[in-house]
């Protein structure tokens, strides 16, 4: 049977009548009034205070007052309507907790979530939130990829039969959506997993050393060239090479690209005679390289050799069912890494984790997690003052709350438009530098802008 904690409720009593918190039977609860009612009582004795009131402006004065008392038991607000200014300016006061008033009275979710907060507080857990629980060891995955979402099920349905071809595969997405993971799960899930994987970054080298790299070279091939080097292909011999933002590429090079595909050999630079090569081809490009070859951008017929088996991986802003659960999975990675077992996220922060639109993608969730974890101490809960000043950009729309009846997906598009057009005033309505600047490409802006009716 769980322990019975004590509870000091302090503000009107009507909030703690609509919410029966009161008729908890794990609950021990004292009422009083105001803020001059509670510190006339010894506070000390409390598992926990819960701060209430109609008037949020008298909250944070209330809870400083609180604070300055000695050996004030931890302190949790209730407030009506999602603030995220006034919910930021709480938790930096010393809250431990800020939750949202309930919409329907009666509700037993607060009851059990209170409990179960002061349960954690009571046992000595650091500061903030209810926490959402780490779930990230029971998190969905496929072949050690996380992801739950619909947009990824289809993805991974491909690389499933992807894995199983020996087609060249190219993946397509923007940057940070993690093609080189799943270049690497077709590699390994495959009839080559188990031998060599080499993945290069075209856009890391300039042009003539690119070439060498990747077909090598003989001595006195170049100035400096004082050996022999065998280049990536020939290492990845049995085995798959990865050429990842290969629409970086120039037109000579995607012309020694060509032939190298077609017919399956390769001349070192300065070399006389071809090597055969049996290696498996992935590519991946940040680019429409189907609208860059229409363009002339891009090599036409490369275009269709690499795009034998196409694969477009998506944007973290769709598939948001994905991000709580990668979080969860960094916060883990990053906290055993660190020497900070048992950091959780709390539901403020994992709001905001959820609205913002992550331009960078996964990699700048990953970042986000990894900075949040070195600012934390073990075993606290990471709440929005953790979170980088980045995420408190969406504070406008999201204060603003959403309307009565609307779904996840209308509240995401709605944070969604609203970034679009501060990024367009930002950039005067030039829509290339505001494509850029969201980590999207012009076409991904233009259909993202019809879709959202902005103008």
């Amino acid at each position: 049977m769980p322990a019975i904690r004590s509870l000091l409720w302090i503000g009107p009593g009507a909030g703690l009548a609509d919410d029966r918190v009161a008729e908890s039977a794990s609950l021990d609860v004292t009422w009083v009034r105001n803020v001059d009612e509670a510190l006339a009582l010894q506070s000390a004795r409390f598992d926990a205070v819960v701060l209430d009131d109609e008037e949020s402006g008298t909250l944070l004065p209330g809870l400083r007052r609180l604070r300055r008392q000695p050996n004030l038991p931890p302190a949790l607000v209730r407030i009506r309507g999602a603030d995220p200014a006034l919910m930021r300016e709480l938790l930096a006061a010393g809250a431990a907790d800020v939750f949202l008033a309930n919409i329907e009275p009666g509700d037993p979710a607060l009851r059990d979530e209170l409990f179960d907060r002061i349960e954690r507080l009571a046992r000595g857990r650091r500061r903030d939130g209810p926490a959402i629980a780490s779930r990230a060891a029971k998190a969905p995955a496929w072949r050690g990829i996380l992801g739950r979402s619909a947009a990824m099920r289809a993805v991974f349905a491909l690389v499933e039969r992807a894995a199983q071809s020996s087609a060249t595969v190219l993946l397509s997405g923007e940057t940070g959506t993690g093609k080189e993971v799943i270049a690497r799960a077709i590699h390994d899930h495959g009839s080559r997993g188990g031998r060599s994987f080499i993945a290069v970054n075209c856009a890391a080298f300039p042009d003539t050393l690119l070439e060498s790299e990747l077909f090598g070279h003989v001595k006195g091939a170049f100035t400096g060239a004082d050996r022999a080097k065998a280049g990536l292909f020939e290492l990845a011999h049995g085995g798959t090479l990865f050429l990842d933002e290969i629409g970086e590429t120039s037109g000579p090079l995607q012309a020694k690209l060509l032939r190298v595909i077609q017919e399956r050999e390769l001349r070192p630079v300065g070399a006389s005679r071809t090597r055969r090569l049996d290696v498996r081809l992935i590519t991946a490009s940040n680019r429409d390289l189907r609208s860059e070859a229409a363009r002339g951008f891009f090599r036409n017929d490369l275009y269709y050799r690499l795009a034998v088996f196409p694969i477009t991986v998506p944007a973290l802003r769709d598939r948001r069912d994905d991000i709580l659960p990668l979080a969860e999975h960094f916060l883990a990675r990053y906290g055993q890494r660190e020497g900070k077992p048992g950091c959780r996220i709390s539901r403020a922060a994992a709001h905001l984790l959820l609205a913002y639109s992550w331009p960078g993608n996964v990699r700048e969730l990953e970042n986000e997690i990894q900075r949040s974890v070195a600012l934390a101490e073990p075993g606290e809960v990471i709440t929005p003052p953790l979170l980088s000043e980045t995420l408190g950009t969406i504070a406008e729309p999201v204060e603003a709350g959403s309307s009565p009846g609307e779904t996840l997906r209308e509240s995401m598009a709605r944070v969604e438009a609203w970034l679009i057009r501060r990024a367009l005033e930002g950039n005067g309505g030039r829509r290339a530098s505001t494509a850029r600047q969201l980590g999207i490409t012009r076409e991904g802006l233009y259909k993202k802008m019809q879709r959202l009716g902005i103008q």
